[in-house]
């Protein structure tokens, strides 16, 4: 049967059914997206709690615990990790990869509704979520910036005007600010003043809450008019709070602005940004799953003319960093390698076939093949990224082999006599079996792929079926488009008439394959020896994976460095704000740095008031000298020198495995039920491991030397005042931590006001002297003061260091009671003690996340066996659970499964092959050629010094694929000849070898070719590119040396083995 007669003999049918696959490929490439590498939905979801003042451990028992109590409860978690630091309660959600987000998100939002009747009943705002990841970079950075407005009203025009408008494009996922000047009024109270009138702070926060209110009042609905009624019951600006009327004394008004300085100010004032070192509002974009983000970006900045225009003249809207710039380069990088390597394919069909018409029609199945494996990626919903573009380079290699073993199999009978029909309808019968196993045999190879594990199986589904279904449009148009052309374009041309570069290029290739059937002849005759090499080749490929050091995913130069900076843990926010300014300012005077954004505070992202963020963009490869790598080293040093401060980067990267940031690549977490083990056992660990010369930049987030004021109440002594811990808890909440009391609704927007003391009363825990508090069985010498005072808890601050000169009532503060109120150090006394800044769990257990760097010149592999001995030389108790997390985790389970895949793809092609050829033995022949391939592959990645990543496994698996078809173009043909011309196996396999050399060279060349320019990029993203074509041009230029003469032998072996076992098959042996 010959499945391409139809297509022969019907020429118009056929143009037609290629038009039609071209023009619909051509329309899908127009509407795939455009993105790094294929979109992997992540199901990550953070849930923020902020709850101001708030110390560490009142976040983790009262917010995360709490919360953690009903997440924990969700079906298809994985992981859950929380962070509780002063003011801010973080927990990570990773749920398992076959649970949708939409779900996730459902359960987490009735988790949190299942747990707000457990939080406490002063937290400002319920816990809020997102559906990011939190190690995700932004996809665009802009930077708001004004010279004479305040940053409380540029937040307040890019609340209203700028960010809903952002988050309306389509595409766009999340839209965050940084910077934390979100307006609001300030009352700031002098509490020795409050104090000399017997007022609390409570009274003022009653007063504030009782005077703003925002309800309805009704209206009238009369014989003929309604009437609405409304009242000015809400007060908007820091001049109507001051007017307000705490209470009388001497028959005078006690106003508000007489006890307190009132403020429109920041309601955060512990948060700051920096855009190149000058005071801004940082807008974060994040994109949708799945979104071209291209095409988000294109849309936002269409829109920024508009957003500018709506903003007042001297505010500036500008992109501090385009995270799509490198993007595009990387794509435009690989278009121009797909073009380059179809350039070269068709390049080297023509030098050997050197004939303009033969070389046209293998040279179109190319693009059509790549063209029209567009319209499958659009129905599969796949986009256009590294991945599946370096799948269609790695294709063009692929695609023209069948092909061209279809032209130079119908040229071969050509040039013996046929017409070209003759030729194309029995050539293309003859090599059909031939197309259809070296296509099969080669998807079988990918079959793996779509099997592996994890984020990494997603990541590579889209590789490995773009470039099977590249195949198997290979395959239909070399058996339909290619020998219907060949049947009316290929003409023979008698020899003599032949052009001279025709019969010179023909002469070659005669003393080729004159050359090669010399040396065939010697090793057919010493099989023995051959045979020994090739066993040699299977230990070699043993000892060489042993040896390769093994990475997980190359680490790529996109254009953009984040950096964590960690000062020591008592530092003010005022002095680490001038450390991080001069970080940035050295950081910015570099040649390759284009833009530093800078953030410090507590926020959803950062957990530490002594932590802050920076990112970093450099200028476009083209513009700089140095790579990402070079430009971190160099940045280290030159801001090594800044005192107070340690600086942590790390090159931002398409692929974010990781679900935290942390200050180093890789990270660790150390996981106990008992939090003091885990304090005396991680800095012994740090220690040992930062002696061992494959790590740098171990760092971990355990920070328990934070300096801490504990108050300690007597109880009894406050009892006798009828003061509860309830009252000492919110006088010194009111006093100290930004409470918010009220709320200001506008139809724009709704801000806070903020009671605290005066700011020269919160410098210094000598300020617990001037609290007063009131006593509930004292009684008070004014009536009128208890307008404010009903409430049973009060508070009020002062500053012993305050330069302060307010009254009388300071001087009279050195009794333990003033007219009724009570000294908060005559029933307390304060202890100054260290404690913990920031309290980690990993599911519900004590948790201490570990993050380092790699040395130069070791790879992970190495590490994490480091990390194993040190932990076993130490005696690390077995309690303590060490868990690898992110990419560190990713490679442990890639490492664990990389035989077993490539076992798997090595079964899956032995099965495969055994089916097509009806026998155990053949497929077990084309297999014995790989070895060759994968000594070529592993020593171009040592002597390269790459490590053998993911993309290199790829690349070997691949190679399997290649590889074999050497051996099936000649085991078909020995075959052939065995079974229809009755020739001695050893005569079959050697005219096999002779007939095959030249298409063999062929395919292997183009292959080859095909992958070179993969090898040989240098552009934006070429560290993903360079280990996939550095392996497949290794193992190709290895192999093809010993595989012509490797395969015949073996197949001889086999074939004794065969008779030796078959005494049916040993007959007719004998009997031929």
């Amino acid at each position: 049967m010959n499945p391409s007669r139809l297509f022969i003999l019907r020429p118009v049918a056929t143009i037609l059914l290629m038009v039609g696959v071209l023009l619909s490929g051509i329309f899908a490439y127009n509407m795939l997206s455009t993105s790094a590498l294929p979109q992997v939905d992540y199901p990550t979801i953070q849930v923020t709690t902020l709850y101001p003042g708030a110390s560490p451990d009142v976040i983790a028992s009262g917010v995360t615990a709490p919360l953690e109590r009903q997440l924990g409860q969700m079906a298809g978690l994985s992981q859950m990790y929380s962070t509780s630091s002063t003011g801010s309660s973080i927990i990570t959600l990773k749920f398992s990869l076959d649970l949708s987000l939409d779900v996730a998100e459902q359960e987490v939002q009735a988790a949190i509704n299942a747990a707000n009747s457990l939080l406490p009943s002063g937290l400002p705002n319920p816990p809020t979520y997102k559906k990011v990841n939190p190690a995700d970079s932004a996809v665009l950075t802009l930077a708001v910036t004004s010279d004479s407005l305040p940053l409380t009203k540029v937040q307040d025009l890019v609340n209203t005007r700028v960010a809903l408008k952002l988050s309306q494009i389509s595409g766009v996922g999340l839209v965050s600010l940084a910077g934390g000047h979100q307006p609001a009024v300030r009352v700031q109270v002098n509490p020795r003043a409050l104090a000399a009138y017997n007022l609390t702070l409570e009274s003022i926060n009653t007063l504030i809450g009782n005077s703003n209110v925002n309800g309805s009042k009704g209206g009238f609905d009369g014989k003929h008019h309604s009437i609405t009624i409304d009242a000015n019951d809400q007060l908007r600006t820091a001049a109507e709070y001051g007017n307000l009327i705490v209470t009388y004394s001497n028959g005078a008004a006690l106003r508000l602005k007489d006890i307190a300085t009132l403020s429109e100010a920041p309601e955060n004032e512990y948060l700051s940004a920096w855009a190149n070192n000058k005071p801004a509002i940082i807008i974060n974009v994040q994109r949708q799953p799945g979104a071209n983000v291209i095409a988000v970006v294109d849309g936002i900045k269409a829109q920024l003319p508009k957003l500018q225009a709506s903003l007042p003249e001297s505010i500036n809207v500008s992109i501090l960093s385009d995270r799509t710039q490198t993007i595009r380069a990387s794509i435009s990088d690989v278009q121009f390698e797909l073009l380059l390597s179809i350039a070269l394919v068709v390049m080297v069909t023509f030098l050997f076939l050197r004939n303009v018409a033969a070389t046209l029609i293998p040279s179109v199945a190319v693009p059509l093949s790549l063209v029209g494996t567009f319209g499958v990626m659009y129905l599969c919903g796949f986009s256009l990224n590294n991945l599946s573009l370096m799948a269609l380079t790695i294709a063009t290699g692929f695609v023209i082999d069948d092909a061209i073993v279809v032209v130079e199999n119908i040229s071969r009978r050509l040039e013996n006599g046929e017409t070209p029909m003759q030729a194309a309808l029995k050539g293309s019968q003859q090599i059909g079996f031939t197309i259809i196993s070296l296509t099969f045999s080669l998807i079988a190879v990918l079959i793996p792929l779509l099997f592996m594990g994890d984020v990494v199986g997603r990541l590579f589904r889209e590789f490995a079926i773009t470039l099977a279904v590249s195949i198997i449009v290979s395959m239909v148009v070399s058996l339909t488009l290619t020998p219907m052309l060949c049947a009316y374009l290929l003409r023979h041309i008698p020899e003599e008439k032949q052009s001279r570069f025709y019969r010179k290029g023909g002469q070659v290739f005669d003393k080729l394959i004159a050359g090669y059937e010399r040396m065939l002849n010697v090793v057919l005759d010493h099989q023995r020896l051959t045979l020994l090499v090739a066993a040699a080749t299977l230990v070699f490929t043993a000892l060489l994976y042993l040896i390769v050091p093994k990475g997980f995913f190359p680490s790529q130069d996109t254009g953009m460095i984040q950096g964590i900076t960690m000062a020591s843990q008592d530092v003010s926010f005022s002095e680490m704000g001038r450390r991080q300014q001069a970080l940035a300012a050295v950081i910015m005077q570099d040649k390759d740095v284009l833009s530093v954004a800078s953030t410090i505070g507590v926020d959803g992202n950062n957990t530490s008031l002594n932590s802050g963020r920076l990112q970093i963009s450099l200028k476009p490869i083209g513009e700089r000298d140095d790579r990402a790598p070079a430009v971190i080293a160099r940045l280290k040093q030159e801001t090594a020198s800044i005192p107070g401060i340690e600086l942590y980067l790390q090159a931002s990267q398409d692929l974010t495995v990781d679900d935290q940031v942390t200050p180093s690549q890789y990270q660790f977490t150390l996981d106990d039920t008992d939090s003091e083990s885990l304090v005396s056992w991680t800095p012994k660990l740090l220690d040992k491991l930062r002696q061992q010369p494959e790590f740098s930049d171990i760092v971990s987030n355990l920070q328990q030397q934070g300096q801490v004021a504990y108050v300690e109440l007597n109880r009894d002594a406050a009892a006798r005042y009828g003061i509860t811990a309830s009252d000492v808890d919110t006088a010194l909440y009111n006093a100290f931590g930004q409470r918010l009391v009220s709320t200001i609704f506008t139809q724009s927007n709704q801000y806070r006001v903020v009671l605290e003391v005066a700011p020269q009363y919160q410098q210094s825990p000598a300020s617990f002297d001037d609290i007063y508090l009131a006593a509930s069985n004292s009684s008070s010498s004014s009536s009128s003061t208890t307008s404010g005072s009903s409430s049973s808890s009060s508070a009020t601050t002062t500053d012993s260091n305050s330069a302060s000169t307010t009254s009388t009532s300071s001087s009279s503060s050195t009794t333990s009671s003033t007219s009724g109120m009570i000294k908060l150090t005559s029933i307390a006394n304060i202890h100054m003690r260290t404690g913990a800044l920031l309290q980690a769990r990993l599911n519900q257990l004590s948790a201490v996340t570990v993050s380092f760097n790699l040395n130069k010149g070791y790879s992970i592999e190495q590490a994490q066996a480091a990390i194993t001995k040190t932990s076993q030389d130490i005696g690390l108790p077995d309690s303590v659970e060490l868990r690898y997390q992110g990419a560190a985790a990713s490679f442990e389970s890639a490492t664990g499964n990389t035989l077993w895949l490539i076992l798997a793809a090595l079964l899956t092609m032995y099965v495969v092959l055994g089916i097509l050829y009806e026998s155990f033995i053949h497929p077990v022949t084309i297999l014995s050629t790989l070895p060759s391939a994968a000594v070529g592959a592993l020593l171009s990645l040592l002597f390269s010094g790459t490590e053998f990543s993911l993309i290199a496994l790829i690349g070997v698996i691949l190679l399997i694929g290649i590889v074999k078809k050497n051996a099936i173009m000649m085991i078909d043909f020995a075959l052939e000849a065995e079974q229809k011309h009755h020739m001695s196996p050893r005569d079959a396999i050697h005219q096999a070898c002779l007939l095959r050399f030249r298409p063999i060279l062929m395919t292997t060349m183009a292959a080859l070719l095909g992958a070179l320019p993969l090898m040989l990029a240098s552009g934006s993203g070429a560290e993903l590119r360079q280990p996939l074509g550095l392996v497949i041009v290794g193992g190709l230029i290895f192999s093809q040396v010993l595989t012509l003469f490797s395969t015949p032998v073996i197949y001889l072996m086999f074939d004794r083995l065969a008779t030796r076992w078959r005494p049916a098959r040993r007959k007719v042996r004998e009997a031929e």
